[in-house]
């Protein structure tokens, strides 16, 4: 039985030798070995023999890149506002030895370097420049950070500003103070657009007035020009109508009983219309009377009658040889028209006579029955025309 007990607790004891004497070192990690209270080694990665009850792991470092967060430090910048800055570090442990003998803690030790120096940094800036100048301070800040913890093996590589929050009154000032700048370019950028449109407005207006000005004055012009022309071809073509009239009345010499034919014409034409209340019978037409009663009589006394219509109706005159083919078709246009209206000759003679008889017979009798005797002879007056 006791060898059994002795052959049991022998065997406990290589284990636990065993066990004090095998390490195994996960992957990015290193072990500080002290024997008998000294540094003795370090251990790398894998499995490891050490001395048991003489050697002794004291430390396991990573030596992985680490990431730590500082919570917010007060700072006073140069214009004296306190601002809250919150930082972030990444650092790696690239000497196991020096970061564990050569400071105690580190971390903590990185973490009041980092405050003191973005005291050191922002205490230099105002708080606009703070804002705005981020990767200034990070620079400035690892710069520092690096030279101060490559004693301690550990390596700088990053630096960060988290958060840089300013006093609430200085948040609600920033922000009426952003407020008013965006309305002032929004005025700024209203006000110039009210004045490009009302630019382009006065221009579209002014080119608009000058092509209208353009166009009525070329509207004018053509009208002007129009007019003109019609002016001139108007007055050509009366003049070539007078021309023609005139040297058909010198071609076709006309004698006076043509002329006292067409004055007593006109006569009846006088009296149409319904407006005509009144016409007056002119002096001339004693004349025109006396110049066609004497021819009548001429004809009478020395026993001479109108020469006869040929079969065809128009009377036509013996051509002269100097007188041209135009002047004898005037000629025979002329007679053609005497001879159709000397039916109407007389009528309109019968007419004027009855018309001037009536007027004259009418005076005398109102005379003379106002008055009792007769006033002379009287002149052709204003009466109205009786009914044919």
């Amino acid at each position: 039985m006791a060898p059994l007990i002795f052959f049991l607790v022998l065997a406990i004891l290589v284990v636990v030798v065993l066990a004090r004497s095998v390490r195994i070192i996960p992957q990015a990690r290193a072990g500080i070995v002290e024997r008998l209270g000294r540094f003795a080694r370090t251990l790398g990665p894998g499995l490891s023999i050490i001395v048991p009850f003489v050697d002794k792991v004291r430390y396991t470092i990573d030596l992985r890149e680490q990431v730590v967060s500082f919570p917010p430090q007060p700072v006073i910048t140069e214009d004296n506002l306190v601002v809250s800055i919150d930082t972030v570090i990444y650092f790696q442990v690239t000497d196991p030895v020096a970061a564990t003998y050569e400071i105690a803690n580190y971390i903590q030790a990185i973490e009041q370097l980092t405050m003191t120096t973005l005291r050191n940094i922002v205490g230099g800036m105002d708080l606009e420049r703070t804002l705005t100048s981020r990767e200034q301070i990070n620079t400035e800040l690892r710069g520092v950070l690096d030279e101060a913890t490559g004693k301690w093996g550990v390596r700088v590589n990053r630096v960060e500003l988290k958060g840089i929050d300013p006093p609430p009154s200085i948040q609600d000032s920033m922000e009426k103070q952003m407020r008013a700048d965006r309305d002032k370019r929004a005025a700024v950028l209203t006000a110039e657009g009210v004045r490009q449109s009302a630019i382009l407005t006065a221009e579209g207006e002014k080119q608009s007035a000058i092509l209208t000005a353009e166009g009525e004055k070329q509207s004018q012009i053509l009208r002007a020009q129009a007019q003109r022309e019609s002016q001139i071809l108007r007055a050509q073509g009366e003049a070539q109508a007078i021309e023609t009239v005139f040297n058909a009345i010198h071609e076709g010499e006309p004698d006076q009983r043509l002329l006292s034919y067409q004055y007593l014409q006109m006569l009846p034409k006088i009296a149409q219309g319904d407006a005509n209340k009144l016409w007056i019978v002119p002096s001339e037409i004693g004349k025109a009377l006396e110049g066609i009663g004497s021819m009548v009589g001429k004809f009478a006394e020395e026993g001479e009658t109108p020469p006869a219509r040929p079969a065809d109706g128009i009377r036509r005159r013996t051509p002269r040889p100097e007188v041209t083919a135009a002047a004898v078709e005037a000629e025979e246009a002329t007679d053609t028209a005497l001879q159709d209206a000397e039916s109407e000759v007389q009528a309109a003679i019968a007419a004027a006579e009855d018309a001037a008889k009536g007027g004259l017979g009418g005076r005398r009798q109102q005379e003379t029955g106002t008055n009792g005797d007769s006033a002379g002879p009287a002149q052709p007056a204003a009466q109205e025309p009786r009914p044919e």
